[in-house]
């Protein structure tokens, strides 16, 4: 699924062999069979996937083209002019790509981890904005209420997926059914409400139930329909662990999203560790669990990876100690070799420098946050399972300590996986206000109290990463403190470009 989560973001090398573009006389299953055949299957996947973004493809991102596949080529092909042959010529290739872009980035489509769910899922947050928990997950929605979005968890209550279908399939006085479909371990229901189009897809692990409904007026249509039918097949319920408990376990009508997390065995007599950190090392006592379908098959073409910032314009980029420290080579994005290292061990910070410019250092502010203020944690977490694209969590600053008062760090709620190490940690206007390094060892505290701590993770404060950049002669740029607050998308759109996944080679 998540090669499609890259396919969606990066893919523009879509092509076809010669003898596709030989054949402009095949019948509907040759012309499937060449496809299936003559193409690989990332092409295949793209393909359905920019389809669907131009509102012409409904259907899985399978890399199947069937029916329905060449139905969407020759529907674009007929909309914009072209004699619909079902075969992809290259200006019908630049076409697909330049709207398909168009509309991902239009709809401001990022992949979000959902805290209150511990699902992951795709997000227009040009178009909704985060409004926070409900009872049952999190919701997002426009200015209007034109549009909302709601992430859904039923755990330990006793409904299963099938009980569920049986309900939300069945029309009511309010609600039609236009279409509903139960595949075994998910299903998705489809219909109108109160005059609204709605969709909802559901999918189960035991008890645990965990989906997303998305609900818009008709003139929103044109927009968020495209949008729905990539959601729902990017959607991963089970990409996390859910935060603590919503509702009450002693409440038996309520949905619960309990939390049974399973301790981990052979992790190391690291009882006493206060935190683990934020990265791929197996050194490191950790609880960062990932769940048994998702384990690779192979190991990763890297020891270990982080997130690291812009902060000069000549090249200088600031990460984490622990991410770069035992590494015989490291890499910066798709692949800029790392010339000069500067480690700080004491603050666990880091500065890596490549030989070229590689856009707008961040702002970096002189004052720690304020306590509960919004942040946003953006890196690449696991980059060798999920999406290699940047990722974003929200959440807000829950102390100005860290353990046991340690002033280095700042407590953050925002989710933190293996590979957000070095990523910045930024206020709503797009200012850096710390470094994202650890999170709790749940496993010490679990052994030495019998609780398992919720969203405690860390970050090191400003002040040492501006006074390590101070004391090594590199002109950073400093933040402007009457900057006003944005949206979470347009905080994100301000500083994504200047953020890179960094790769530790031979640690």
């Amino acid at each position: 699924m998540w090669r499609g989560a890259q396919i969606l973001i990066a893919a523009t090398a879509l092509a076809v062999t010669p003898v596709m573009a030989q054949a402009p006389a095949a019948q509907p299953s040759e012309l499937a069979l060449a496809y299936n055949a003559q193409t690989d299957a990332a092409f295949r996947k793209g393909l359905q996937t920019r389809l669907a973004w131009t509102g012409d493809y409904v259907g899985a991102f399978d890399g199947d083209i069937g029916a329905a596949s060449l139905r969407a080529i020759r529907d674009f092909q007929a909309r914009h002019g072209m004699i619909a042959t079902g075969i992809i010529d290259e200006p019908m290739l630049k076409l697909l790509v330049d709207l398909s872009d168009r509309a991902q980035s239009g709809v401001g489509a990022t992949l979000v981890d959902d805290a209150a769910t511990g699902a992951r899922m795709l997000l227009p947050l040009s178009l909704a904005q985060d409004r926070g928990e409900t009872e049952v997950g999190n919701v997002w929605r426009s200015a209007d209420d034109s549009i909302e979005i709601e992430t859904i968890r039923i755990a330990d209550t006793g409904q299963t997926l099938s009980g569920l279908f049986e309900v939300l399939s069945e029309p009511t006085d309010s609600r039609t059914v236009a279409d509903s479909v139960f595949g075994g371990e998910w299903f998705v229901v489809r219909g109108k409400e109160a005059g609204r189009s709605y969709y909802m897809r559901f999918a189960a692990r035991g008890g645990d139930l965990r989906g997303f409904s998305v609900s818009y007026e008709a003139d929103e249509a044109d927009r968020v329909a495209p949008y729905v039918v990539v959601a729902s097949n990017l959607f991963d319920p089970f990409a996390g662990e859910p935060q603590a408990p919503l509702v009450a376990a002693n409440e038996p009508n309520a949905f619960s999203s309990l939390l049974a997390r399973k301790r981990e065995q052979g992790l190391g007599s690291s009882a006493d560790a206060r935190y683990a950190m934020a990265s791929i090392d197996p050194t490191q006592p950790n609880l960062f669990e990932v769940p048994g379908d998702m384990v690779p098959n192979e190991a990763p073409a890297f020891d270990m990876a982080g997130s690291g910032f812009i902060v000069s314009r000549d090249g200088w980029l600031l990460t984490n100690a622990h991410v770069v420290n035992a590494c015989t080579r490291v890499l910066v994005g798709k692949g800029d070799v790392v010339s000069q290292t500067i480690i700080d061990p004491e603050n666990d910070l880091a500065l890596i420098k490549v030989d070229r410019a590689l856009g707008e250092p961040l702002e970096i502010s002189a004052e720690k946050p304020r306590l509960g203020e919004d942040i946003l944690a953006l890196g690449f977490p696991l980059r060798s399972i999920l999406a290699d694209s940047l990722n974003v969590t929200r959440g807000n600053v829950s102390s100005l300590l860290g353990l046991m008062n340690d002033e280095r760090y700042l407590q953050i709620s925002a989710p933190v996986q293996p590979g957000n190490s070095g990523g910045p940690l930024i206020d709503l206007a797009g200012r850096v206000v710390g470094v994202v390094t650890a999170k709790l060892n749940a496993v010490a505290v679990a052994d030495a109290t019998g609780d398992i701590p919720q969203s405690i993770n860390f970050a090191i404060r400003p002040g040492a990463a501006t006074a390590f950049l101070s004391e090594n002669g590199i002109a950073f740029a400093h933040a402007d403190a009457s900057e006003p607050l944005a949206s979470v998308p347009d905080a994100t759109a301000e500083v994504k470009d200047s953020i890179f996944p960094v790769i530790c080679v031979g640690g």
